[in-house]
This record gives C-alpha cells, sequence and structure tokens, in this order.
C-alpha cells in the first residue's frame, strides 16, 4: 500500500484525542512510507493529519475545490496541493490517487466521502479497503446502524465486512493493508446474469 486517503473535519472537534489521533495516524502513514492524500486543507483535523505528515518527512498530496481553496484555507507547505473545479472532481481524485481509504472524526461531508467510497468499494468499481479511526467511540453509533441496516436486510453480510475499523492508527493501518475483497466481483456477476 503505497497511498492512504484519509477524510475528515476541517473542524478539529471538542475533544483532544480527536486532534492526538490525527497526528498519531499521519505520523505512522509518514513512518511507513505511505504517501497521505486528503482534501488539501490546513485547519482542522485536515492541517492537523497533514502537518503530522509532513514533519514526520511523508509525502502528502492535497486535491481541493477552487471554491473552497480559501474557505478551508488551502494547504501551502504540502507535497503537491492539487486545485480542482467541483467537489466531484475532487473526490474522484482523491479516490484515483489513493490505495485505501481511512475516515478520522468529522461531520456530513466526512460521511458523505466515506459512504461513498465504501458503495464503490461495495459495487466493485475498485478494490481498495476502508476503515473507520473510531477514535474515543466517535464512530460506535455509525457502527450500529451498519450493523442494523445488516440485520434488516439492507447490506449484506459480505457487504457489512468491507467497513474496517479500530482505535489504533497502525492497527487500522496493518488491518488495511492486509485485507483482500475476493467475494464481491463474484456477487456482482452473479447478480447481473
Amino acid at each position: 500500500m503505497n497511498s492512504i486517503c484519509v477524510y475528515c473535519g476541517s473542524s478539529s472537534g471538542r475533544k483532544e484525542e480527536y486532534r492526538l489521533a490525527a497526528e498519531s495516524l499521519g505520523s505512522e502513514l509518514a513512518r511507513r512510507g505511505i504517501t497521505l492524500v486528503y482534501g488539501g486543507g490546513n485547519v482542522g483535523l485536515m492541517g492537523v493529519v497533514a502537518d503530522a505528515a509532513l514533519a514526520a518527512g511523508g509525502k502528502v498530496i492535497g486535491v481541493i475545490p477552487r471554491a473552497l481553496l480559501e474557505k478551508e484555507l488551502g494547504h501551502d507547505g504540502l507535497t503537491e496541493l492539487r486545485v480542482v473545479g467541483s467537489m466531484h472532481e475532487r473526490k474522484a481524485q482523491m479516490a484515483e490517487l489513493a490505495d485505501g481509504f481511512i475516515a478520522l472524526p468529522g461531520g456530513f461531508g466526512t460521511l458523505e466521502e466515506f459512504s461513498e467510497i465504501a458503495t464503490w468499494t461495495q459495487l466493485g468499481f475498485h478494490r481498495k479497503p476502508l476503515g473507520l479511526l473510531n477514535v474515543g467511540g466517535f464512530y460506535d453509533g455509525f457502527l450500529a446502524f451498519l450493523d442494523h441496516a445488516e440485520v434488516e436486510g439492507f447490506i449484506r453480510p459480505q457487504h457489512r465486512s468491507i467497513v474496517l475499523s479500530s482505535t489504533a492508527s497502525g492497527e487500522l493501518i496493518d488491518r488495511l493493508t492486509s485485507f483482500h475483497l475476493p467475494y464481491l466481483h463474484k456477487w456482482i456477476d452473479r447478480d447481473q446474469r
């Protein structure tokens, strides 16, 4: 795994542990020689994870829409900052650049981006692993929702298993690195006949 896209808030949240988790993740990616791909901002957890990766000698690629360049204060110290025309272009380019995906705590945007990439995995548009860094139980409710959706028949068990989670950066990266999705294409092929 050469690169991981990190979705996270442009806010730092209320708990110090969110900032510490973002620092830990950025540092761990750099230590392993894994390029950080993220939304390109220098504020909130976005700025924290990027700064930590850079401080540890890592490579960081940011992708930001022109309309958000000033609002999210585009990071001017990155290895590379790509400015795109729309959110759709941002998400597509981040997905193309990454070998895997991790969500730190965040709001609507983080949840939307992570859910979309999970859907792309489910549909077989890519075979890249994804996981939630469940800092201080931040994603407990979302994970419970996914379990409930599985019980109610809206998510198949094999698709529920594509969303990994851990409370520790290193463990989550290890899980992403070793995770494979051999069954998804079989499911799609069968249903498309």
